[in-house]
């Protein structure tokens, strides 16, 4: 079991853990995140996304294997012990691609998803929910299922391949844009309890296979909206009563929790309920 796994496992148990996830390129917002971690004596998981980072450099002009050295590097300055580095990658599927025709952006995907789990990122968000050229719109949620299961098929050959440990998997797409949204001017939509049992079910159906039941077992958590986002103006707060469906639902699925994005901004109180209720894993970005 990994420390990630184990880490959401102890939440599962009832103790008061989350992990938040820094999801940025920037050395200054990286390395202040060493410092607490350093401080806390917690581990630090580091994520990129699928359009700061890919097999062509992404907008940072980085591979996965060279975004691995840049953090490393910063860890050594820092004097930050790699061991309790973890790396993920963020919406790793179509995304950058889906202006082009399915077939080609699902093969840059699984050249992304091979490029990322080769170079030790272990915790892997499978995104799949991107309508392309010649998609339907929205994109049915068993196509979404099944291009998540392929790409976590290679993700666990590559990982054998490496000698690396297998990944641990993040399913799921309601989240706000990364880097929050352009105006908050239309509200925001807690994810429904209905949503996220469609979204388990039909992943589970996809991960049935054999050779997938292993990974299935290391889906850890699910992204939702649990009603937290903020735009240029103005940050939208969590609100728990608004949640207590959601976070009811997933206390009687086993072993996993929920992931939520954009989560910049949030209160310490807020931060601390969101974890109370099953929103372990809190992304933030460089704002």
């Amino acid at each position: 079991m990994s420390a990630v796994q184990s880490l959401i496992a102890a939440h599962r148990q009832g103790h008061p853990v989350g992990l938040y996830s820094v999801c940025c390129s920037n050395e200054q917002v990286l390395l202040a995140a060493m410092q607490v971690a350093q401080r806390h004596d917690t581990l630090l998981l580091i994520e990129a996304t699928s359009n700061q980072v890919d097999q062509f450099g992404g907008y940072t002009g980085m591979t996965p294997p060279q975004y691995r050295d840049y953090v490393l590097a910063l860890a050594a300055r820092a004097g930050f012990p790699a061991a309790r580095l973890i790396l993920g990658g963020d919406h790793l599927g179509p995304n950058a691609w889906q202006k082009g025709p399915a077939e080609t952006a699902m093969a840059h995907a699984r050249a992304l998803i091979a490029a990322y789990v080769a170079a030790g990122f272990h915790k892997i968000h499978l995104d799949c929910s991107m309508s392309c050229a010649d998609d339907p719109v929205p994109l049915p949620d068993a196509i979404v299922a099944a291009r998540s299961a392929e790409l976590a098929r290679i993700a666990e050959r590559t990982a054998a391949e490496h000698g690396l440990p297998p990944p641990v998997y993040v399913i799921g797409t309601e989240v706000p844009v990364p880097g929050g949204e352009a105006s908050l001017a239309g509200g925001l939509q807690v994810t429904t309890p209905a949503a996220a049992a469609t979204t388990l079910a039909i992943h589970r159906e996809a991960f049935a296979a054999p050779d997938l039941l292993p990974a299935w077992e290391r889906v850890i958590a699910m992204v939702v909206q649990p009603g937290v986002d903020f735009d240029h103006s103005s940050v939208h707060y969590y609100d728990p009563a608004a949640a207590a469906d959601l976070s009811a639902f997933v206390e009687q699925q086993p072993r996993i929790v929920f992931e939520a994005h954009s989560t910049d901004y949030q209160t310490e109180a807020g931060l601390h309920a969101l974890v109370r209720d099953h929103f372990a894993i809190l992304k933030v970005g460089p704002a």
